[in-house]
């Protein structure tokens, strides 16, 4: 068990962001510790630089005033006071034989660097070099200093507070560097721990929503960042999802409900002719009845294909220059009998040739279910009134009617499929109208509002660009 788990936290992005924090600031450090390395060696460097520069220069005074046996004298009283493994003098003719010098039992290994010589030679007055001796930790500084022009001073200085300070600067810097990445990787699993507790929250709800729990929902905090975005973003899509899926549900409902009716009486029809007719008429009346409920069967599914093409971008309109208003005038003139046989007065204000890109077909399809609802549920004695208006680069279609009216609970579900208030079902239909015209005016750019009062009439808004 405690396996799985490490090998699970292997693969987590937590660990893989600790990691990165953890190594990004351990190369930090290091290159901090570095630079102060640097600084510090090199200020030490300096000071053992102008110690022996100050006694190359103390030499040539003395020298010039008092004397080579002078100078000796002084180097070896230096080199006793200073200690003998901490500082030496030589002092060299021109050519590197050395003709005097300190006490060189501690320092027979060093010798006598032609290239420094040669640099004199060409005017320079100090020259500088670092080595290491054999076996020896410490490093030894050494100055080759032209007193005069027949004698080369040669001053080495043993580099022993450096060696303790580097020495000591390893080990602080290995303990302080272990801490540091220590804490890095615990500050790094933290903050990593919190930056992916949103996305651990999304996951978790996506593993109880595929075991059937559409309900679950991400908890969303107030913080407003990238991983609350991704939770609201997700729980708008879930409630879509179920928003879909209850539609489904509904739809198969309303389908099964729909397509039960036709076929119950296409049987009893069947069964009651088969039973007791015996002359050919009542079975060609059987047949005719027939092959019209099929027929309502197979527009309705049509138009439910037709609908699912549409909204999904299969079924594209075509786009040429339609006038609207003859399509309006031409849609008023067919609904016009059925409207006088209801004392049903039906007003048409449509401009002349107002033109926008457009399925024509499409179009006419739209204001007819609107405006066949229109007329089925305004009652005797009312009035339908289609009028026609731009705005902006928009034209609006407004289709009004003094009917039944729509109740609240029933106006926010009536461009569902199969939706039908109760209102409604005691008239034919299928609940596809308005659905088909929504779907109609969406595909071109534009949409389908309503707006109604129960006992006073609905108002229809339809709003299409002139080119899409």
């Amino acid at each position: 068990m405690f396996f799985e788990r490490i090998l699970r936290l292997r693969s987590t992005l937590a660990l893989r962001l600790t990691l990165w924090y953890a190594g990004i600031f351990a190369l930090f450090a290091c290159v901090a510790f570095l630079l102060f390395y640097s600084f510090i060696t090199s200020v030490l460097q300096e000071r053992i630089d102008q110690e022996l520069r100050g006694q190359a220069r103390r030499f040539s005074t003395l020298l010039a005033t008092e004397g080579v046996e002078a100078v000796n004298n002084s180097a070896v009283i230096d080199a006793q006071a200073a200690g003998v493994k901490k500082v030496f003098f030589r002092f060299l003719n021109l050519n590197g034989t050395a003709f005097s010098s300190s006490n060189m039992s501690y320092w027979t290994d060093i010798p006598v660097n032609g290239a420094a010589l040669e640099q004199l030679g060409r005017g320079e007055s100090t020259v500088f070099e670092t080595i290491t001796i054999p076996n020896r930790s410490d490093q030894v500084r050494i100055i080759y200093a032209l007193l005069s022009p027949l004698i080369i001073a040669q001053v080495g200085q043993a580099m022993e507070s450096q060696s303790r300070f580097v020495e000591a600067f390893k080990r602080i810097f290995i303990i302080t560097m272990t801490l540091l990445i220590v804490i890095a990787a615990g500050v790094g699993w933290f903050m990593a721990r919190q930056a992916v507790s949103g996305v651990e929250a999304v996951t978790r709800t996506a593993q109880k929503i595929s075991g059937g729990s559409l309900e679950e929902r991400v908890p969303v905090k107030p913080r407003g960042d990238e991983i609350d975005q991704l939770a609201t973003t997700f729980n708008q899509m879930l409630d879509r999802i179920q928003t879909l899926l209850t539609e489904i549900k509904e739809m198969s409902d309303n389908i099964a409900h729909d397509l039960r009716s036709p076929i119950a009486r296409m049987r009893g029809l069947a069964e009651v002719t088969l039973t007791t007719s015996k002359s050919l008429s009542e079975y060609e009346s059987m047949a005719a009845s027939t092959v019209e409920e099929c027929d309502r069967l197979l527009d309705m599914i049509n138009t439910m294909l037709f609908i699912s093409k549409t909204e999904a971008g299969l079924e594209r309109p075509s786009r040429a220059d339609v006038d609207i208003g003859a399509l309006i005038r031409s849609a008023c003139e067919l609904f016009e009998p059925t409207a006088e046989d209801k004392h049903i007065t039906l007003n048409c204000q449509a401009p002349e040739k107002t033109f926008l890109l457009g399925d024509s077909r499409m179009l006419q399809r739209m204001l007819s279910n609107i405006l066949d609802n229109a007329v089925k549920y305004t009652p005797p004695g009312g009035e339908v009134k289609v009028s026609v208006s731009e705005a902006n680069r928009d034209i609006v279609i407004t289709i009004h009617d003094t009917g039944i009216g729509i109740s609240g609970a029933d106006l926010t579900r009536i461009f569902e499929r199969f939706y039908r208030g109760d209102q409604s079902r005691s008239e034919p239909g299928t609940g596809l109208g308005l659905s088909l015209a929504r779907a109609i005016a969406r595909a071109h750019g534009g949409d389908v509002t309503v707006t109604s009062e129960l006992n006073q009439g609905s108002t229809f808004t339809i709003i299409l660009p002139k080119s899409a």
